[in-house]
């Protein structure tokens, strides 16, 4: 009977025309999510920018619901009834617009999120007092109001790029100084590779279902940039012991020979890291929930392009 390290045996470098098409079509469909996104006159960037990076209020509500449940509420009633809500003015200010508000329910409508522009407490205190018609009454502790300013925001939209930069330019100078020139590019397309896609199910999650980043995000697309260069490493270290051992044979059966080698560790790292997130996803919480999909969604990615991109295309640019 064969064993489970026998069933992964793939010679990927024969097979290197389908990978490159299976990568390139979830690059091209991230791209046009991306385009799709900017060009929306509702979102206006590649990705939906959440409160963090935006600035606004946000107003959480805990309704106080009996033994049979919270009365029903949807979330175009509930969107409906906050763009009728009249603000008063703040000075010689213009009350916000509230046409762009955002509403969640959670918990079986027990938990209200709505996300608004910049309100004062004023203004804040009376949308809760007009909300009540359709909300109705407010358990103990039930409000939590929370208010960014676009300052803020810009300075962690600002930090959140930097830090993705910082992290691409040391991962290259340690790969270039550790091993090669060319394993630094190869590194970096798998990185690029595994934001690009990660980023596209987002984009696309943002026009279809109104899923925002936040600075969690930014703080998954660091973790996945760790996650794939550490599994690209293993790779390119098992390629290097490859070459010494199996000179007689071209780079790409020595690369298939470093992927088959290392692929079940693989499989086994990146499926022991998902159960967590797993957990994470059904348990966390509203907080984390997008933050631990965007990290298995890096994670499958990252593991898929550290054992078919970059073994693929070393001995492409070796020859070049």
């Amino acid at each position: 009977m064969p064993s489970f390290s026998s069933l992964l045996t793939f010679r990927v470098n024969r097979h290197r025309r389908l990978v490159w098409a299976l990568s390139g079509l979830a690059l091209v469909l991230s791209v046009v999510g991306l385009v799709a996104s900017t060009l929306a006159p509702a979102i206006g960037s590649p990705l939906r920018p959440g409160l963090d990076f935006t600035g606004g209020t946000q107003i959480e509500l805990t309704r106080s619901c009996g033994a049979g449940g919270c009365a029903p509420l949807t979330v175009s009633q509930l969107e409906q009834a906050v763009r009728a809500v009249n603000l008063p003015g703040d000075g010689q200010a213009a009350p916000p617009d509230l046409r762009g508000v955002t509403a969640q329910l959670l918990d079986s409508g027990r938990q209200v999120t709505l996300r608004l522009p910049t309100l004062t407490a004023g203004q804040g205190q009376v949308l809760v007092e007009q909300l009540r018609s359709s909300v109705g009454d407010l358990a103990s502790g039930g409000l939590s109001v929370e208010t960014i300013g676009p300052t803020l925001g810009g300075q962690l939209l600002r930090s959140s790029l930097i830090s993705l930069l910082v992290s691409f330019v040391g991962i290259a100078l340690y790969i270039t100084f550790r091993y090669d020139r060319i394993y630094a590019v190869l590194a970096l397309l798998a990185l690029a590779h595994d934001v690009l896609i990660t980023c596209g199910v987002f984009a696309w999650l943002g026009l279809l279902a109104g899923v925002e980043v936040n600075s969690l995000f930014a703080v998954a697309l660091l973790t996945i940039a760790g996650y794939s260069v550490n599994d690209t490493v293993v790779i390119f270290d098992r390629i290097r012991e490859k070459r010494k051992s199996l000179q007689g044979q071209t780079l790409a059966d020595q690369a298939d020979a470093a992927v088959q080698a290392t692929l079940t560790r693989s499989v086994y790292t990146s499926l022991t890291t998902l159960l967590p997130l797993m957990a994470l996803i059904l348990f966390g919480g509203s907080t984390l929930f997008w933050f631990a999909v965007a990290l298995s969604i890096g994670i499958l990615v990252g593991a898929w392009s550290s054992i078919s991109i970059a073994p693929t295309l070393l001995p492409l640019l070796s020859r070049r």
